[in-house]
């Protein structure tokens, strides 16, 4: 059978609905369309007893207990309100200091927590922004050597979204659960992939997001613990009460038993997917590398996702490479906007130079990902990245044995 195009690498963005999770959820748009809110009637018993049973198969995935999961419409709404919730909850001002409290986090972050934090930043907490090493990853000890009297917040993802590396969360839990600071790690490229004990790594708060573990879109889950200690948040919109108060709002029923049946089938094939994309990860790493010159894995070798890689390739205009591969579904190390084409924050903040930040791709894989469809990629980043060097006379010039890095060009 002939292989379907475009091939699908940007998992790390988005991931196709399982059809088992669409065949779960079809009930519940025509025939069991109840408000859980309504326990007067059987319709509504009917929707409260699958979202309890998706609350169940959620807490079940992240070593949780049911009543420490709420809903919400995704992983950015779930970081506001645990980052939001919590600095307010927790706000403090300790004697001959100013300020509300201070709170602690990366500047590799994804925008949903750069920006929350930002905007406490502007309502009187103070920040700092971690800076990771050329590997990428936060260590407990960044985090030591950061806190102070009044930290009364820290909030790191667990795994990076365009480079995969993996922070030290286990260690950074035990480190804030030793100095009684809130810890909230946004999980969401984590869960479903790799197994998840929030009580053993002593998380306090924990944001994920279905759709980008085989789930609908606009539906996902805030871990709050209740127990060593009982974390309380202030509520970011108010109304009828639902979710403990935390999140009030009709519950999106049909969404929540999408998540519920995502997170089953994740915890039932995570072992196997797991082995199965890192070997197709570190082939297509191995291959890439090895048969085009002045390119590199960025990230830290071996603590990343098993599905993900990010590669950047010299003397290659991200932009041509992108439109050079356009039959590979993946990313750029560059965020295009209206005005001006930026090479990606998270790459500089390894201290990668402009010129490889803005020509990296990054290829995640995914639940129907084949050795085929990997194949095809090498080739075509093989083929491209030649064609595009065959019109670079920087590349010409790196052949040449000249170090472009050093040429001072002359000004207009």
């Amino acid at each position: 059978m002939t292989m379907k195009l475009p091939v699908y690498l940007d998992h790390a963005a988005t991931t196709p609905c399982d059809p088992r999770v669409v065949e779960a959820m079809l009930p519940y748009f025509t025939e069991e369309y109840g408000n859980p809110g309504s326990r007067n009637h059987r319709f509504g018993w009917a929707s409260e007893d699958a979202v309890d049973k998706a609350r169940a198969s959620v807490a079940a995935l992240l070593g949780a207990s049911e009543k420490e999961i709420i809903f919400t419409s995704g992983a950015t709404e779930s970081n506001n309100l645990a980052i939001k919730g919590a600095a307010m909850m927790y706000e403090k001002n300790p004697a001959g200091q100013t300020g509300r409290g201070h709170i602690i986090t990366a500047v590799h972050e994804h925008k949903a927590v750069l920006d929350p934090v930002k905007r406490l930043m502007r309502e009187g907490f103070d920040a700092t922004f971690l800076e990771p090493g050329p590997d990428g990853i936060i260590t407990a000890d960044m985090v030591k050597n950061a806190m102070r009297e009044d930290t009364i917040l820290v909030t790191l993802m667990w795994a990076n979204n365009e480079i995969g590396t993996i922070n030290e969360i286990p260690e950074i839990g035990a480190l804030c659960k030793s100095r009684d600071v809130i810890f909230h790690t946004d999980a969401t490229q984590w869960v479903g992939k790799m197994p998840t004990d929030v009580e053993r790594d002593s998380i306090d708060l924990l944001s994920l997001s279905a759709h980008k573990m085989y789930g609908p879109k606009g539906v996902g889950a805030l871990y709050v613990r209740r127990r060593k200690p009982r974390v309380r948040l202030v509520p970011l919109q108010e109304g009828g009460g639902q979710e403990r108060g935390f999140r009030s709002g009709t519950l999106n029923v049909t969404g929540i038993v999408g998540l519920g049946k995502a997170a089953e089938l994740c915890m039932a094939e995570m072992d196997s997917e797991r082995d199965r994309l890192l070997k197709l990860r570190l082939k297509m790493e191995r291959e890439l590398t090895a048969a085009i010159d002045v390119s590199q894995v960025n990230g830290h070798a071996e603590k990343r996702l098993p599905h993900m890689t990010n590669i950047s390739f010299g003397f290659v205009e991200g932009e041509g490479l992108m439109m050079a591969v356009k039959n590979v579904a993946c990313s750029s190390g560059s965020a295009c906007t209206s005005a001006s084409l930026e090479p990606s924050y998270v790459l500089k903040s390894l201290g990668i130079g402009d010129d490889l930040a803005h020509s990296s791709l990054r290829l995640s894989m995914g639940r129907w990902t084949t050795e085929e469809q990997v194949d095809y990629t090498i080739a075509e980043v093989k083929k491209a990245v030649t064609k595009l060097r065959e019109m670079s006379p920087l590349y010409d010039m790196h052949l040449e044995g000249i170090d472009v890095s050093k040429i001072q060009w002359a000004s207009h």
